[in-house]
């Protein structure tokens, strides 16, 4: 099949919904119909699309979740056949067994063909589940503390889910999870979101034999030493995995890539990305969609 390489991001604050751009290499990156929004957000504690995270399933649909909101306990879903025309937007109440959870950020869907159903992950804070670092230290004291861990649901049909369970919890705070398989094990990268005593704000591969663990322990922070990075999102192209990630303070994103997972080569300075592209996912399509979206 004669594919491309999509990114699904947001610009903004995600008001405005589903941006779209396409490369050949993964490395020179342009953007659909000039910028232009895909998918307006509908649904929601703030109705946002942040963080969209597309995935094309065993069947040809392509389904996508996403932050809805800045604090609250539902995630969004819809679901497409081209990328054009969209199911009706669903909320999904994945914490609603934690009232008091404060976030549901950064979802991301996976299928596992072992298991046979898709699993859809995101990160979390619900109040006293956790130890929080001692408060005194913080800096920020007028954001509310976060002590985030990873959560997941499973569904076959999209229409009934097993109940929300921990799916990561490395005794740190952690978000922007995103899941590959590598032959026939999974690799999760993860952002450390360590506040107290002093800031990680790094990535970090974990793995298991498993979508669902049990996951080593975290690697050596991945490069660049000490750049705050977030949202990352891997392919693997030809020889290489590529991980692409934002680094937000610096308002550009960049790029590292390794043929074995442990070695890696910066190659942000060939990167060309669309002005203002925000955390989102990278993956294949195939070609006729895409001149479909033009």
């Amino acid at each position: 099949m004669d594919e491309v390489f999509l990114f699904s991001y947001f610009v903004g604050n995600g008001e405005d919904g589903l941006h779209l751009a396409t490369s050949e290499d993964g490395l020179k990156w342009q953007a659909v119909r000039d910028g232009a929004s895909f998918l307006q957000p509908v649904v929601g504690e703030n109705k946002l699309m942040r963080d969209p995270c597309l995935l094309r399933g065993p069947d040809g649909v392509y389904r996508m979740v996403w932050t809805t909101s800045w604090n609250g306990g539902t995630i969004g879903y819809a679901s497409s056949n081209d990328l054009m025309h969209w199911s009706e937007q669903k909320a999904l109440p994945v914490m609603a067994h934690e009232p008091t959870t404060v976030n549901c950020w950064a979802p991301e869907i996976i299928y596992d063909s072992a298991q046979g159903h898709y699993l859809i992950y995101w990160s979390s804070t619900v109040p006293g589940k956790f130890p929080v670092p001692d408060e005194t230290q913080r800096k920020d004291l007028d954001k509310p503390p976060r002590n985030h861990r990873l959560y997941s649901t499973t569904t076959k049909d999209f229409l009934s889910f097993t109940p929300t369970r921990v799916h990561y919890e490395p005794g740190i705070n952690v978000i922007d999870e995103t899941m590959v398989q590598d032959g026939a094990s999974w690799v999760m990268v993860v952002k450390n979101e360590t506040e107290i005593p002093t800031a990680a704000k790094n990535i970090f591969i974990v793995r298991a034999p498993t979508s669902d663990g049990p996951w080593s322990k975290p690697s050596q922070p991945l490069p660049p030493a000490g750049v705050w990075v977030e949202g990352p999102t891997v392919i693997k192209i030809g020889d290489w995995w590529h991980v692409y990630f934002d680094k937000y303070r610096d308002k550009k994103y960049g790029v590292i890539r390794s043929r074995d997972l442990l070695h890696w080569e910066d190659v942000s300075e060939q990167l060309v990305l669309p002005k203002g592209i925000r955390h989102g996912t990278v993956l294949r399509v195939p070609r006729v969609v895409v001149e479909g979206l033009r």
